[in-house]
């Protein structure tokens, strides 16, 4: 089977193009040869590599700014995977979805169910929805897999810009009001191979079957601040973390409050690691 991998350069694109090596042959063209912002290109890349399987990890992440450039955020987020989805239903092609806790608003006292209904608050969540929505209406054989504050050690993300600040600052001012699962990129990416064999070890009935809505996310839970402070932890920095709210933080862009995702649909099926034995092997 030939897999089609967007994001390839990306956090979680370089994790899968190692754990996905074992499920096909991975085609995963740079952002030069397959920009998601233009559409046409996106079309005739897929035309061109005529995947059996397509997985969308490119996405727009910067979640402040989206809110100043929606156009740009649903034309990547939502737009091209609409594409991605229609192409692949010409190719009788299979497609999985990453999507993200910020489709729910937090207001929900308990972890998120797949089935819980989706709110968000933020215009990066509301084009992720979108982008879910657009897939699982094209009728292909999909997964859609919630994630929840993915981070590695490479590209842009809350671990590498903790371990920047706590190298040049001595205090670390980290909210500890939102609460969620810190989610190792290799988490995820393994956890997608995984899942995707067990779909074809059901031969023709697998889709149907195991296919739709995930959350994958590590086990536990822990705020912005007590994420900070293990991360400062572990790698032996001598600065302060200290909490305080989502209101003082001001960010441009609200953020649900609660975003603990239930993975007991997920966890049948395979084990996922705790956040803090996951960011242990991250970081070491």
């Amino acid at each position: 089977m030939k897999i089609l991998l967007t994001g390839g350069s990306g956090q979680l694109g370089y994790e899968l193009q190692r754990s996905l090596q074992g499920l096909g042959e991975v085609v995963a063209p740079g952002r030069a040869q397959m920009d998601l912002a233009d559409l046409a290109q996106v079309r005739a890349v897929i035309r061109a590599v005529r995947p059996g399987l397509v997985v969308n990890a490119a996405a727009y992440t910067a979640v402040d700014q989206a809110e100043t450039e929606p156009a740009v955020a649903r034309r990547i987020n939502a737009e091209a995977p609409a594409v991605m989805a229609d192409e692949a239903r010409k190719l009788g092609a299979a497609m999985v979805q990453y999507s993200t806790d910020y489709v729910f608003d937090g207001n929900k006292q308990g972890a998120y169910l797949e089935s819980d209904v989706a709110n968000p608050v933020n215009v990066y969540g509301v084009t992720k929805l979108e982008a879910e929505q657009a897939v699982a209406a094209a009728g292909i054989p999909h997964l859609i897999l919630r994630t929840s504050w993915m981070y590695g050690m490479r590209g842009k993300n809350f671990l590498r810009t903790m371990l920047e600040f706590g190298q040049e600052r001595d205090v670390l001012r980290v909210v500890c009001d939102q609460h969620g699962a810190p989610t190792w990129s290799r988490t995820v990416a393994d956890t997608t191979a995984l899942l995707l064999a067990h779909v074809h070890a059901g031969g023709s009935a697998g889709w149907d079957a195991h296919g739709g809505i995930y959350h994958l996310s590590s086990q536990g839970e822990a705020s912005w601040c007590e994420f900070t402070q293990a991360i400062v932890d572990i790698a032996g920095l001598e600065c302060r973390v200290t909490p305080i709210t989502a209101a003082e933080y001001g960010a441009p862009a609200r953020r649900p409050r609660n975003s603990r995702l239930d993975t007991g649909k997920l966890g049948a099926i395979c084990r996922l690691p705790h956040w803090r034995e996951a960011l242990a092997l991250c970081m070491t």
